[in-house]
């Protein structure tokens, strides 16, 4: 009897979810979605989708702030897994290897101050390095990326589906390296060959408070800081002329510019 009580109940729920399937997906289809989960063909990354960085405390970083002259001593750095031994012991599906690689082939390496210890040097260690390693996990990546952009350390990006937030705001082919999971080992040949001029020129570009504005929350918001950045995003999805958008310098946007056609009420 309790069997039978608890099939029949099912039913009318599994006819409403059906219902709420019909209804919502379409919905859904044509829906802008705002996500830090920036992966090409991913099931929920629609054309149209708003990639953004994921947050990370603007305030408890800038209070890590060294000198913009303290020299960078360490030439690749990183802090995190390499094995996510919980969920993949053996490291072939983690990060579809890519970072056991790096541990493998990189751990005896001078070059490469890399471990899964996190100091509380951490973002300070970040700020007297060139380069930072910033390969996927089970995500395309992390807030490692906005750390690296924030202390001016230059991102080696090892994420071959990745798709990167604003990219109207940061040039990240000017700013990072792009490095694919089937190089990994072959890194060392790749950051020892980029000439000085261009490691420089990156950092002259990484210098720009602009770059670092853009990835962060600050509370209260900021000018041309991310929230900013994903309203600008929203806006272009609006049918405004494209003279409506924020400009280098501007510091308040009217948001009811654009033709008069767009103004109409519902």
């Amino acid at each position: 009897m309790t069997l039978g009580h608890a099939s029949i109940s099912r039913i009318p729920i599994f006819q409403e979810a059906k219902a709420i399937e019909r209804g919502v997906l379409p919905v859904l289809r044509r829906a802008t979605l705002v996500q830090t989960f920036g992966q090409k063909n991913h099931v929920c990354l629609k054309e149209g989708s708003i990639t953004i960085p994921p947050y990370t405390p603007p305030q408890k970083m800038r209070t890590h702030l060294v000198p913009p002259e303290t020299p960078r001593s360490i030439f690749v750095y990183f802090r995190g897994l390499f094995y996510d031994t919980s969920n993949d012991p053996e490291g072939g599906y983690y990060a579809r290897g890519a970072r056991a690689s790096v541990w493998e082939n990189f751990k005896n390496n001078p070059m490469f101050d890399i471990s899964t210890d996190h100091p509380p040097t951490y973002y300070e260690d970040m700020q007297r390095s060139v380069f930072c390693l910033c390969p996927l996990g089970w995500a395309p990546w992390s807030p490692r990326l906005v750390e690296a952009v924030v202390f001016g350390c230059i991102p080696v990006i090892i994420a071959d589906d990745i798709i990167l937030p604003f990219a109207d705001a940061i040039p990240w082919e000017e700013i990072g390296v792009f490095v694919a999971e089937d190089d990994v080992t072959k890194l060392d040949t790749i950051l020892t060959s980029i000439p000085m001029e261009e490691i420089l020129r990156k950092q002259r570009l990484l210098a720009n408070p602009s770059m670092k504005q853009a990835m962060l929350f600050p509370q209260p918001a900021e000018p041309r800081d991310a929230f900013h950045q994903i309203l600008n995003g929203l806006a272009r999805k609006l049918p405004h002329g494209k003279g409506v958008f924020l400009k280098p310098g501007q510091k308040v946007l009217n948001w009811t510019e654009g033709a008069p056609e767009d103004l109409k009420p519902w």
